[in-house]
Order: C-alpha cells, then structure tokens, then sequence
C-alpha cells in the first residue's frame, strides 16, 4: 500500500504542480480582491475534484463512448491556453482585473477564471486526467488501491487550494512592480506550456495513426 500512496502522490503532484501553479494564480487575479481569490480557489480545486474523480472512475469508458482522444484534450487545451498566455504577457489581463477589482458592482462581477483556466486545464489538465485514468487502471480490481489514488489526488488538490488561499500574501511579499513583471514572465512561460501541449497532442495523434 506504501508504493501505491507514493507512487500516486509523486506522480500526482508533478502532474498538478500546485507550487508551479501558484504564481500563475497570482498573476490571473491581479488587481483582485481577496474574497474574490478564496472564491475563485474553492470553486476551482471543486471543480478540478470533480471532473478527475468522474475520468478516474469511467473515463475510459466515456471517451471511447465518445471516440475522443487524450491527443484532442491536449491540442485543444493548449490553444486556449496560449490566449491566456498572451494576455499576460501584454498585460491586458492585469490591467483588467485591476479596473474590475474599483468598478465592481452586484451585477458585474469580476470575471470567473476558476474553470478555465484553473480547474481546466491546470489543475485537471490532460496530464493529471490521463496520469490519473493509467493510475486507477493499474489498480484494476483493487478498490483498496483505487480509493488510495483518490485520496491521495484530493490531498494534493488541498494543497494547491492552501497555497492558493496564501496568494495574496505572497503578492504583497513580492510588490507591485515584481508582480508585474513576474507575471509576463510566466506569461511567456505559459504560451511555451501551451505549445508544448499542443506538440504532444499532434505528435501523439500523428504517430498514433500511422
């Protein structure tokens, strides 16, 4: 049992990468709110939970019910995420949240980034979806196991939404001026990310098929 909770925790939390996350959620809620960052880390590590529990359960069966592939889930994750990217690097996102965070009223609500792109595709990516789907087939029969890797994934989710919760203070640890630099940084960081996934996406489809 001792290999299968250290073998689920490793691969888990270098797939989900809540402390390589954290700065990219610093740099979406720029400008933003507190309340509006526990918010939107509750909402998203709910979010994430819900949809790696449902592909670690009958993920197999519903992708093939559906005749999609984990190569789509990766191209077309990536191409969303390059947009993100961009906005960081430009500032757009920023800039925006920042005016969001003064203007703010009851019917205009800051906007919801803890589906996309928090639950998806960083938290519950195409690497966490697919290592979790081959960590729950390994244990075939061994509901032991299964229910091991399970919770093991909801600990590392707390992690990500603990550190999550912390953002704020590392901002103001960091500055104005060091976010906003840092945030373009990983901008281009997350462009390289998407691109990457986008590569594998093709280069899977294509070696797949022929």
């Amino acid at each position: 049992m001792t290999d299968i909770i250290l073998q689920a925790f490793v691969t888990m939390f270098v797939i989900i990468d809540p402390i390589g996350l954290t700065p990219m959620f610093i740099g979406l809620s720029a400008g933003a709110t507190a309340a509006y960052r526990r918010k939107m880390a509750l909402r998203a590590v709910l979010f994430a939970a819900c949809i790696l529990a449902f592909f670690a359960l009958i993920g197999h069966e519903f992708l093939g019910l559906l005749g999609i592939e984990m190569s789509s889930f990766r191209i077309a994750g990536g191409a969303m995420l390059f947009l993100t990217g961009l906005e960081m690097v430009f500032g757009k996102r920023t800039t925006r949240r920042s005016e969001n965070a003064e203007e703010i009223v009851a019917e205009h609500e800051m906007e919801d980034i803890s589906v996309f792109p928090l639950a998806i595709p960083f938290l519950a990516g195409p690497g966490s979806i697919t290592s979790i789907m081959l960590l729950m087939e390994g244990q075939d029969g061994n509901f032991e196991g299964q229910f091991v890797i399970l919770a093991v994934t909801g600990a590392v989710l707390l992690v990500s939404l603990v550190l999550f919760m912390l953002s704020d203070k590392l901002e103001k640890i960091l500055g104005q001026t060091v976010s906003s630099i840092f945030s373009r940084i990983l901008g281009v960081l997350l462009a390289a990310l998407a691109s990457q996934y986008i590569i594998d996406g093709l280069r899977t489809a294509l070696f797949s098929n022929a």
